[in-house]
């Protein structure tokens, strides 16, 4: 390797400098879903980012998603998945099909993969610790056929959050890995929107930062063109001129959440692009869209 190649790689140290001391011991949520999630390369460098992360002082809590998992089991078992407005309908069976992939066999292989890499991971349902209480996604929420209401069935949306148990982990040196399944006072168990979820766990650990690992470069406006910034006022705009729709609807809804409920910054960034992590933490011009208050 030359010297200039050297030089070229400490001024890539040098640039990330700023932004690790700025971050230091501050708490960063993770929604890890999408390609980041079922292809090896980038799998493996989204350990490695969540790794380094945790090394030079960051906090990361990781909230992960797994639809096309729980399709793929579904059908092998012989039960057809149904979706109303991107969500999806969750019959008792479904539950348990939800908490079998989501909690068990998605959690722990994430888990894995980041102690793979050198990591000290935990993974966690909404369901330990009391971290997560849900309630019923009511019909009023917009998602029906027609003029009719749909019952959604154990289909939950966030109520309360406890993070006491990802403080302990945190201080412990703990990475969090959350699965988006909680429970009612009654002990009920709902399926959640991942995006839901690590919208609302941002807002609970005031983080520093949430980022929404999705399949896009980030918002786009009405030319197709990636809005590197967007205001809470904007992103209603679109939202009425129903150009932030379908998949990307939850994630702006949780991003903007998340910035009212105290999270300084949120980010929606392209998990197809290796180390998208670190690109948007620690460098100067970053990837993807930030959303501001």
């Amino acid at each position: 390797m030359t010297v200039e190649k050297l030089i070229e790689k400490a001024k890539v140290l040098i640039e990330a400098l700023p932004y690790i001391r700025a971050f230091s011991g501050k708490t960063v949520v993770i929604k890890y879903g999408g390609k980041a999630m079922t292809e090896e390369a980038l799998k493996n460098a989204f350990a490695q980012d969540v790794v380094l992360m945790k090394y030079i002082g960051l906090n990361p809590v990781v909230v992960h998603g797994g639809g096309p998992q729980i399709n793929l089991m579904m059908k092998r078992l012989g039960l057809e998945p149904k979706f109303v407005k991107g969500v999806r309908v969750t019959d008792s069976q479904t539950m348990e099909v939800v908490e079998m992939v989501l909690g068990g066999m998605i959690n722990k292989e994430i888990v894995a993969l980041i102690n793979q890499h050198g990591g000290r991971a935990v993974g966690l349902t909404g369901k330990d610790g009391r971290l997560i209480r849900a309630k019923k996604v009511s019909g009023g929420d917009g998602r029906s056929e027609g003029d009719e209401p749909i019952d959604m069935g154990l289909v939950g949306e966030v109520e309360k959050v406890d993070p006491q148990v990802i403080r302990d982990l945190e201080q412990d040196r703990f990475i969090p890995v959350i699965a988006p399944i909680g429970a009612d006072s009654e002990g009920r168990t709902y399926n959640i929107n991942a995006d839901w979820v690590a919208g609302a766990v941002a807002s609970s650990l005031k983080a520093e930062k949430l980022l929404l690992l999705t399949d896009v470069k980030g918002i786009l406006d009405e030319q197709g063109k990636l809005l590197p910034t967007i205001s809470k006022k904007d992103a209603a705009r679109l939202i009425k001129q129903d150009i932030i729709k379908e998949g990307m609807l939850p994630k702006v809804k949780a991003a903007l959440s998340a910035v009212e409920g105290g999270v300084t910054k949120a980010h929606i960034i392209d998990g197809r692009v290796a180390h998208a992590l670190l690109l948007e933490i620690f460098t100067d011009k970053g990837i993807g869209t930030e959303i501001t208050a």
